[in-house]
């Protein structure tokens, strides 16, 4: 609005307009950055006021498609305006995804994104003079990046990172900044990325398959009649990522990113589901069961880790089971009673507001989550996954208190011969998210056709069925991994580790030393599972089919 005397001239209907658009619009903000108060951990204290915050945007995205015009004439709005509002409700989407785990809420960040892109709200930024509204801009693409990425969209990825590389060229260009060292790096982590997987499934035009390793309807073996398995139900997950060196993108690393996908369905679209987060009436239930609820710690120190596991295990619901996932560089003992752990980060901890950066070596490593520091947790059902240079400390765990407790824990050196590719990701944890690719690098492939792709697919998938009646029919193995086996998810990653275990002890290079094979707590019967015979036929079965068989031991078991 301009002078005394043209304001005048406005209708009071149009003034009206040009003040709830403002009173929506400073509400949602003042919301919109009361976010960042809400405690991280906990499920309960920040739900309602999520709802309010949707409540207030959902009306101002409303409030400006209809009144448009007006806001346009009398209030100025601009386009970038309209794109910030935008943004902000795929923030939120992406949020509430982060704080349920409900994929379908990726879906709604991603449509809102799109529409940004698609109606080139940002378009007329850069011919302003202002380069904090171009970091507006740099910001959006980035967070649209990590969306796509989670939801496997890797063609939107490629295009966005190259629209982003010319803003950022643009940007650089045009105001001599001094984050411009910070935005190429972000390009070169998503580029690093994208190219973390060791092989590449191709079309016949031989462009790229995207593969998802979410769990399908068809993806975990179903239960026959008559296995006694538990009904425990994985209810909460926290997967720490705390590698030195590995590929990273927005506080996710490659292991924590297949990790958190090995542990959710494949989205749903939210429409034919539910209305509003938060909104949904309790009496309603989901058409299918939820995904379980998981923090991600990217580089957590000791204090920041035991927090959040102990507001885990606080609101772990009965019947229920807690999963930690470390993906952690080792630390190994220092004494004759010390099996070590795994490392935490030491950075942010400050002691007498000084950052530690030296200290005494005749103590102990401070920073290393040792095997004991889980013992009270044990008293809760406690599944553990250790990829780490040390996992075997936690090899020598003890079940004080008779729940449900199984580890399981990645070699702790991998053959020399292999391609070292630790730094796009450990080829343990791949084997947990996708088998079959782990099961083509151990081979030597690193592309393959679609067809035959699938094809291997359902063959693994009859071994995961024949892997889930040896553990269920095995007289010798603990109860804690059948009491496990009745919830979808950790069945398809008992089974997948059962089947990278079985493999790497018939893979000719990493029969060298034991090392090389992971372990878990408790031993499982060798005879009956990893060392099964009619296992080992099947390996040696999608190995012919591959064409590799070379690469295997054709009888292990004469090894003996």
């Amino acid at each position: 609005m301009s002078s005394g005397g043209a304001e005048d001239d406005i209708p009071q209907a149009e003034r009206k307009t040009v003040t709830d658009f403002c009173y929506l619009l400073d509400k949602s903000k003042q919301l919109f950055n009361g976010l960042r108060d809400l405690p991280q951990y906990g499920q309960k204290q920040w739900q309602s006021y999520f709802g309010r915050t949707f409540d207030v945007y959902t009306k101002l995205w409303k409030f400006q498609q209809q009144h448009r015009q007006v806001l346009d004439n009398r209030y100025g709005l601009k386009r970038w305006q309209i794109g910030e509002i935008a943004s902000k409700i795929g923030q939120l989407y992406y949020h509430y995804y982060l704080r349920t785990s409900e994929t379908s809420y990726l879906n709604e960040a991603f449509s809102f994104y799109s529409a940004i892109r698609q109606r080139s709200y940002y378009s007329q930024v850069n011919k302003e003079d202002r380069p904090e509204l171009v970091v507006k801009k740099l910001r959006y693409y980035a967070r649209f990046i990590v969306v796509c990425l989670l939801l496997n969209k890797m063609d939107v990825v490629k295009d966005l990172v190259k629209e982003l590389s010319d803003e950022i060229e643009d940007y650089t260009h045009r105001f001599n900044t001094e984050d411009q060292v910070e935005w190429n790096l972000v390009l070169q982590e998503v580029a690093a990325f994208i190219e973390a997987d060791p092989v590449m499934v191709l079309n016949d035009d031989n462009t790229i398959v995207i593969t998802s390793n979410r769990l399908s309807e068809t993806g975990a073996p179903l239960l026959e009649q008559g296995m006694i398995v538990g009904q425990l139900a994985l209810a909460d997950a926290l997967i720490i990522g705390n590698c030195n060196n590995q590929v990273k993108f927005s506080e996710l690393t490659v292991d924590m990113f297949r990790m958190l996908q090995a542990l959710e369905r494949e989205p749903m679209n939210l429409a034919s589901q539910m209305n509003k987060p938060g909104m949904q009436e309790s009496t309603e239930k989901p058409a299918r069961r939820e995904n379980p609820h998981k923090y991600l710690l990217y580089k957590p120190t000791f204090s920041q880790l035991y927090t959040f596991l102990a507001a885990s295990f606080k609101e772990l619901p009965a019947n229920s089971v807690l999963l930690i996932y470390l993906s952690a560089t080792g630390v190994f003992p220092s004494g004759p009673y010390d099996f070590g752990g795994v490392l935490t980060n030491s950075n942010r901890d400050i002691i007498n507001g000084d950052a530690i950066h030296k200290r005494n070596q005749s103590y102990k490593e401070m920073h290393c989550l040792h095997p004991g520091d889980l013992y009270p947790f044990t008293r809760k059902p406690l599944f553990i996954i250790v990829d780490s240079s040390n996992s075997v400390a936690y090899k020598n765990f003890t079940n004080l208190f008779g729940q449900p407790l199984v580890c399981l824990l990645s070699p702790t050196a991998y053959p020399k011969a292999l391609q070292d590719q630790s730094q796009r990701g450990s080829l343990f944890t791949l084997f947990l998210n996708n088998p079959l690719m782990a099961f083509l690098f151990v081979s030597g492939l690193s592309s393959m056709r679609r067809g035959l792709w699938e094809k291997c697919q359902d063959y693994l998938r009859k071994i995961n069925r024949d892997i889930a009646q040896l553990l269920t029919h095995s007289r010798s193995i603990d109860q804690s991994f059948l009491q496990f086996f009745g919830d979808e998810f950790l069945r398809l990653l008992l089974t997948r580790f059962i089947f990278c275990s079985a493999t790497m002890r018939m893979h000719k290079i990493f029969r060298q030393e034991t090392r090389n094979y992971p372990e878990s707590y408790p031993q499982l019967p060798r005879d009956e599972t990893v060392e099964n015979p009619h296992l080992q036929k099947h390996i040696l079965e999608l190995a012919s089919i591959l064409d590799v068989r070379n690469v295997f031991l054709e009888n292990t078991l004469d090894d003996y």
